[in-house]
């Protein structure tokens, strides 16, 4: 256990995030890339939300898919970041009772939305690539609500057990978390009992959120490269790499952090290197998802410009 400085202030009704308290150093750092961070992902996410909604030419499945990840990463990033900024800038780093459970609870909860999202958009290009003639009937717009609907309810009710199992720990007085915001596995270090069953959950849970729809997202690749190597011509293949492309590259991003931190059992959960890797994935690949799909996507480049030139009032 990390000691601070802080756990005499401290109270029964909150817990004290010690982050790099360590470090005192990098707080400031980190406070100014946090912030730039967050201020990108705010900024790029509802800009994705908003043209992908009021642009008739993107009310395609696609697009209705990112503004959903688009909106996930919003709350996910909302849910920690004023309340990790508040602290760097603070002496007192604490987070209350009802604030761990919420991010406890919120956080996994969209860790796993974004896993099937991102499965259900592999499915959504595989439809478009190696069933083009059928897409339209395929991807309807009940099917699409149903699926998007299906990944948020399965995700949230997921957690629910998890958070109450893992709260309902007996402490023994210790409120002292080491990590930059509430996050399994870290609060199950708090314990004073074995904790092997709520290990046993976590990596139950991980395995079903995180490498069955990984496995769904892989086969649905291997129908689409063996599709793409059909096409004769160099530019279809190009043009359908490119529809691809930016789904990849965050599948690569969020799986390769989230199997990281979530595929081992918390009992070797290193935590520096977790803190480094949960900061990655809450902050900065939400930052990063609108760059990667917008930077060579051209029909959000002439949704932008359509959108601009009627705020401009041409």
């Amino acid at each position: 256990m990390v000691h601070s400085k802080y756990g005499n202030q401290s109270s029964l009704g909150e817990f004290i995030l010690l982050g790099v308290s360590d470090r005192p150093q990098l707080e400031l750092l980190l406070f100014v890339l946090i912030l730039i961070s967050y201020t990108m992902t705010l900024f790029g996410n509802t800009t994705i939300i908003m043209i992908s909604w009021l642009d008739p030419h993107l009310h395609a499945p696609m697009y209705f898919f990112l503004s959903n990840l688009s909106f996930l990463d919003l709350c996910y990033t909302t849910s920690i970041g004023p309340q990790m900024l508040l602290n760097f800038r603070s002496t007192h780093k604490s987070i209350s009772w009802a604030g761990c459970v919420a991010q406890l609870y919120i956080s996994p909860s969209l860790g796993c939305t974004e896993c099937l999202l991102l499965a259900i958009m592999a499915y959504d290009r595989y439809a478009a690539i190696c069933q083009p003639l059928c897409y339209t009937a395929i991807m309807s717009l009940r099917l699409c609500l149903q699926l998007a609907a299906t990944a948020w309810l399965c995700s949230f009710g997921n957690s629910v057990l998890q958070t109450i199992r893992t709260m309902r720990l007996p402490r023994c007085g210790r409120n002292q978390i080491d990590n930059l915001f509430c996050e399994v596995p870290a609060p199950l270090k708090l314990a004073c009992i074995n904790t092997s069953a709520n290990e046993a959950e976590v990596l139950a849970s991980s395995v079903i959120f995180l490498l069955v729809p990984l496995g769904f997202i892989l086969m649905s690749y291997g129908y689409i490269g063996a599709t793409v190597l059909k096409i004769r011509s160099a530019k279809g293949r190009l043009k359908a790499f490119n529809t691809c492309a930016s789904h990849l590259v965050v599948v690569l991003l969020f799986y390769g952090t989230g199997i990281s931190m979530y595929l081992q059992p918390p009992s070797s959960y290193s935590q520096h290197r977790g803190k480094i890797v949960s900061l990655f994935y809450t902050m900065v690949t939400p930052m990063l998802n609108p760059l990667i799909y917008t930077l060579r996507n051209k029909e959000v480049h002439r949704a932008l410009r359509r959108a601009l030139r009627t705020a401009q009032g041409v």
